[in-house]
């Protein structure tokens, strides 16, 4: 696999009143897209991306409504090239003076649009983000962006690209890639594992929502949202035995199943509907033959797995 992934962590320091939701996620990936197209949209009579002439050259497309090429399978559109991180604070409201961070992981070939996201970062400021509250006269609450930084998860790194009153901006230059996570994945124990699901993991199981943690459609979903970023971002399909890896998952157990159902939703206020994001949170441990699937877990830490993953869904850890 020559998939890679930069991940970069915003700091900001609130200005008026900021109020995010349980699941924030939907709210930052929403507010971003929003100063994308405020921003570098220069058709914005196109009733959607996918009816602008200007589709195949547009960075703003790329970023929020990726199409397939004629000769990929699967739907019309590809996944998004990037995923939230969003706050870990819970349902809250930041006064005036209090920090506020989230994470942007972008993938493979979109880390060629990073001066479009640093730019939209850089919009929030005016549009603002989160809840239109009273006491902003019923305007979401703003910010001012301190820091971008990119990361390193797997080796514990850190770059700083742009600071507040500073001119430049530095180019990632911490991307993860495919020998580093097979190398990570090894000196990981191949028989027990601990995964945190830190935002609500959202997966489809026989047409049905799994609400109940069962391992082998993790595996299965995160082959697909693997192979498909590949295809997209990378360098085409995976090269995987996915009939003999489903077989190991089917025989791994759960010993310490602490995950939870959350019912959540988020609202599309340009669409005006809501999208239901819920899914499952907490930890659980797992035993059994995990060799094989260690590499994928560690992708699926830096990927998310399972719907509405670019919202910051599916987001788990490896303890």
């Amino acid at each position: 696999m020559t998939l890679t992934t930069h991940h970069l962590q915003i700091t900001a320091t609130v200005a008026t009143p900021l109020a995010l939701d349980e699941q924030s996620g939907s709210a930052v990936r929403g507010a971003i897209s929003g100063a994308l197209w405020e921003r570098f949209c220069v058709n914005k009579a196109a009733p959607t991306c996918a009816a602008c002439p200007l589709i195949q050259v547009c960075p703003v497309a790329a970023l929020v409504a990726p199409m397939r090429a004629d000769d990929e399978p699967g739907s019309d559109q590809r996944p998004r090239p990037y995923v939230v991180q969003p706050p870990q604070d819970g349902a809250r409201t930041y006064q005036p003076g209090e920090s506020l961070g989230f994470g942007l992981r972008v993938f493979g070939q979109a880390a060629d649009l990073f001066p479009y996201l640093v730019l939209a970062v850089q919009e929030l400021e005016r549009l603002g983000l989160g809840r239109k509250l009273p006491d902003n006269r019923y305007r979401r609450g703003t910010l001012h962006v301190q820091e971008i930084a990119a990361l390193h998860p797997l080796r514990g790194l850190r770059q700083p690209l742009y600071t507040a009153g500073t001119p430049q901006v530095q180019a990632p230059a911490l991307a993860v890639t495919a020998a580093e996570v097979a190398e990570y994945a090894a000196s990981l124990p191949s028989d027990r594992l601990t995964l945190q699901f830190r935002t609500p993991t959202r997966i489809i199981e026989q047409e049905r929502l799994m609400r109940r943690l069962v391992f082998r459609p993790v595996i299965q979903r995160l082959m697909r949202r693997l192979d498909d970023l590949s295809r997209a971002y990378g360098t085409g399909p995976l090269d995987l035995d996915y009939q003999g890896l489903l077989a190991v998952a089917e025989t791994v157990q759960m010993v310490d199943d602490r995950t939870r159902w959350v019912d959540v939703t988020s609202t599309s206020f340009r669409q005006g509907h809501r999208t239901p994001i819920g899914g499952l949170v907490g930890t659980a441990t797992i035993v059994g033959n995990l060799a094989p699937l260690r590499e994928l877990l560690v992708w699926g830490s830096l990927v998310h797995v399972g719907k509405n993953a670019v919202k910051g869904d599916g987001w788990f850890s490896i303890v």
